[in-house]
């Protein structure tokens, strides 16, 4: 199992390298504001490290001629639905996997998490899931499909009134606050955090094989 405070490590980074789900643009009309458009519908990505996993014939033995099975993730895809007060996604990915021995056939079941991440660093769910490649006789690459889900409330992705008038005001010149940014404001940044979610899919990894995907 991955240790929670390197989960939350990886993770974070990789929503970080995702970007901001916030979007802003400048306005000019009768003074100058600036219009925020985002979801309360959250981001979904893989976090660095946690995309692939390697398996091997004979344990403690990271060499290349003892390589077993190699799986990646790929093409995922999610719906989301944010009519109610739940804010639902579904997620679904593809895996990649190939093996080093073709002889036989063979299934392989690897697991997989599903991780509701707030403001870039808090895990408020986590549920884990099973992906199971089939490898026929002779066959030595298989794609299979994963998928999982994820709720959110949706007064909580959503900003404040309060904080959603203090970014979208329009700012006349001359005015004392004209030139700052209401985005840079720090109460205005943790309430864009605390509204912020995102879901993030990885294999569940071992602490050996997380240390081979990040230092190999």
């Amino acid at each position: 199992m991955i240790p929670q405070t390197r989960l939350i490590s990886a993770i974070a980074l990789a929503a970080a390298l995702a970007g901001c789900k916030t979007k802003g643009d400048i306005v000019v009309d009768e003074g100058v504001g600036i219009t925020a458009v985002r979801s309360a519908c959250p981001a979904v990505g893989i976090p660095q490290n946690t995309g692939d996993v390697t398996t091997f014939r004979v344990p403690g033995d990271t060499t290349a001629d003892n390589i077993d099975v190699v799986a990646a993730m790929t093409n995922v895809r999610s719906q989301c639905n944010d009519a109610g007060e739940k804010v639902f996604t579904e997620v679904s990915f593809d895996v990649q996997a190939r093996r080093t021995d073709a002889r036989g056939p063979r299934s392989v079941t690897l697991p997989y998490y599903v991780v509701v991440l707030r403001g870039g660093r808090a895990v408020i769910s986590k549920r884990v899931g099973q992906v199971t490649l089939t490898f026929a006789d002779g066959q030595n690459r298989v794609t299979a499909r994963g998928q999982g889900t994820a709720y959110v409330d949706k007064a909580e992705a959503t900003l404040p009134q309060d904080i959603r008038d203090r970014i979208t005001r329009k700012r006349r010149a001359g005015e004392e606050d004209a030139a700052i940014d209401p985005l840079a404001q720090p109460e205005v940044k943790a309430a864009i955090a605390r509204a912020t979610f995102d879901v993030l899919v990885g294999f569940q990894l071992t602490t050996d094989q997380l240390t081979y995907n990040a230092t190999r």
